[in-house]
């Protein structure tokens, strides 16, 4: 249900990271959020997605978790681009150094707490899309972007790790390490009453959210 792509600087003075949301059952791309090491950007359907054709030719390398046969074959069918970048899948990478389970699975083996989100993955990312769409809840939309923006920031961080713990078993360990750069504070907050809700299956009511009931 849900996808990613990071793009990613292994120079420590431009990190690069972006995410790929999808709705359904693939059909379409429906958020991108991507974070420059400094700030973060979010790429909407319907509002600003094709933005991000333009802007992933700043980059040279692709840090995907499992892009190789999902995220760069639908990025370049759906957005007709040729995202012929140099390209790293990372779930093989933590694969190889014995990290498995997923995305969220590798973040929980790292330590990285996802708080209020733990627990909402590319499934209910969805239903919040579906929830925005069909009732025009924007805390749906803002906490579907606050869990994209999320990954991207863990990612950046499964990344400095991975990259370093290969980097151990090479005599030029200490000379091209990377050390873990403060995380930008994500701009969208999740709004914890449409998790609840979604997760017990009910209908959105404004007019109830309105009033604050």
């Amino acid at each position: 249900m849900g996808a990613r792509l990071h793009v990613v600087d292994l120079d420590p003075r431009r990190r690069r990271s972006t995410y790929v949301a999808t709705a359904g059952g693939g059909d379409y791309i429906i958020t991108i959020a991507l974070y420059d090491g400094e700030s973060v950007f979010t790429y909407i359907r319907g509002d600003n997605l094709n933005d991000f054709r333009d802007d992933v030719h700043k980059y040279k390398l692709l840090v995907t978790y499992n892009g190789k046969s999902f995220d760069l074959p639908f990025i370049r069918s759906y957005l007709g681009i040729p995202a012929d970048h140099a390209h790293i899948d990372l779930r093989f990478v933590l694969a190889s150094l014995g990290y498995r389970g997923g995305l969220k699975g590798c973040e929980k083996q790292f330590g990285l707490d996802r708080e209020e989100l733990d627990g909402v993955d590319g499934f209910f990312a969805v239903l919040l899309w579906w929830d925005y769409q069909r009732h025009g809840n924007d805390k749906a939309l803002q906490t579907l972007l606050a869990y994209n923006v999320l990954d991207v920031l863990n990612l950046e961080t499964l990344m400095v790790r991975a990259y370093n713990l290969k980097l151990a078993d090479t005599p030029f360990e200490k000379a091209r390490r990377l050390s873990e750069s403060q995380p930008a504070e994500s701009p969208f907050v999740a709004d914890m009453r449409t998790v609840e809700r979604l997760k017990l299956g009910r209908p959105v009511c404004r007019d109830l959210d309105d009033r604050g009931i």
